[in-house]
């Protein structure tokens, strides 16, 4: 196996088209000198940069949360190559001008490729539907991330034009009538302590509706932070019917249930974290291939915005520096995944299904030291956002370097900017 050189002065990388035979298969780095990989990489292992198909970057409109910059630091430190970013923003990119107001920062302050997603309706409000056509050359697909579109109708005019397009409608299920002033699952911890639930049917009702629209209308329907055991079940016959339908979830989902709510908001998300039964149905979904990838809706908030408990935190929890550590601790060790599973549903599936250019072949890698355990620190985060469920568990597999289109950005080596 030839690995990438680095130079002498560890400043750049040149990558080798054979370094390896598959995008899905991590690789042991072997040794280590000049020539190759430095010493100290020894022992690592070399993945194909992760994509993440559902992050919020928060700019433009709201740079004290996250900006370009400091959102795709923390990617790379989390081993990403590409990230998608969702459309809640100020402008809403739902036309070309205010599109353009997000790619030029990206051009400016993006360390890694971002793919911006272009709103569906105007403002993200779900009355009338935005100018798809302009934006389409330079977007990754379509979402009102955030809010789910109400109308019928006009969820069946998206997903028309959508599909003429040749782009996929990324869907934030959820009905409003069913939400009822929760925060949480309604499950056994909001009973018990006296907090209002957010019922399961709000996710798969949506997801219901749009399955049969997308069946009538041949569709790219894409179903973002899946959460419910009954989403999986929709989705998994929804497959086999030969709908043209991906769905992701999420760690936190994938890792915890209700019962492990504690009353702070870095356990407040949306839509929530739901039931053991839910939780167990999600595993099963990813190994059985309903669910096709793991993004983490990284979703960065002030200290202040999270600092309210549970009833009163605004939604959303950060996870590019945690997500690949968290699942490779408790999925992969454990044994309920393997390790080239996980890549696949890091990497090559979101690429895949959204069109994302990179991989191995195109100098997109990063390298983890499986064995190294630490302590998850949010004060060490890249990311101006440090809510996660994740604070304090012990993991394992560190980024040591990360890679994209054959540049170091970013290493333990190299003094951060």
């Amino acid at each position: 196996m030839k690995n990438p050189v680095l130079d002498s002065s560890f400043s750049g990388v040149v990558f080798s088209p054979d370094a390896c035979s598959s995008d899905g298969v991590p690789l042991q780095i072997s040794g280590g000198s000049v020539s190759c990989f430095p010493e100290e990489l020894s022992g690592c292992f070399l993945f194909p940069g992760f994509c993440d198909v559902h992050v919020h970057l928060r700019e433009p409109g709201f740079s004290y949360k996250e900006t370009i910059a400091t959102g795709t630091l923390a990617a790379a430190r989390g081993g990403y190559t590409a990230v998608c970013t969702m459309p809640n923003l100020n402008p809403v990119p739902d036309c070309r001008e205010s599109l353009n107001v997000q790619l030029d920062l990206i051009r400016r302050e993006a360390r890694i490729p971002v793919l911006p997603f272009g709103a569906v309706t105007v403002g993200e409000k779900g009355e009338q539907l935005a100018d798809l056509e302009a934006m389409a050359p330079d977007v990754a697909g379509f979402s009102d991330d955030g809010r789910g579109i109400q109308d019928s109708g006009l969820m069946r005019e998206a997903m028309t034009r959508i599909h003429a397009l040749g782009k996929v409608l990324s869907a934030h299920c959820e009905d409003n009538a069913l939400l009822r002033g929760g925060y949480i699952h309604d499950g056994a911890y909001a009973h018990a302590h006296g907090h209002r639930g957010i019922c399961s049917e709000s996710e798969w009702g949506p997801i219901a509706r749009d399955l049969q629209i997308a069946a009538d209308t041949g569709s790219a329907y894409h179903v973002c932070h899946v959460s419910a055991k009954e989403s999986v079940r929709l989705i998994r016959e929804a497959k086999k019917s030969g709908i043209d339908v991906t769905c992701e979830t999420a760690p936190h989902y994938l890792l915890l249930t209700d019962m492990q709510l504690e009353e702070n908001g870095r356990f407040k998300m949306n839509p929530p974290i739901r039931s053991r039964e839910d939780r167990d149905a999600l595993l099963e979904g990813v190994a059985d291939g309903t669910i096709d990838m793991i993004a983490t809706d990284h979703a960065p908030h002030s200290a202040a915005e999270k600092a309210a408990g549970l009833e009163k935190s605004l939604m959303g929890v950060v996870g590019l520096e945690t997500a690949f550590p968290v699942l490779y601790t408790h999925l992969v060790r454990r044994g309920i995944l393997s390790l080239e599973k996980l890549t696949a549903l890091m990497s090559a599936a979101p690429r895949r299904r959204f069109g994302i250019a990179g991989g191995m072949q195109s100098g997109d890698y990063t390298v983890f030291d499986l064995n190294e355990t630490y302590s998850i620190d949010p004060d060490a985060f890249a990311s101006r956002g440090r809510a996660t469920p994740f604070a304090g568990m012990q993991v394992y597999g560190r980024c040591k370097m990360t890679v994209s289109g054959g540049k170091i950005v970013w290493s333990e080596n190299l003094t951060e900017k």
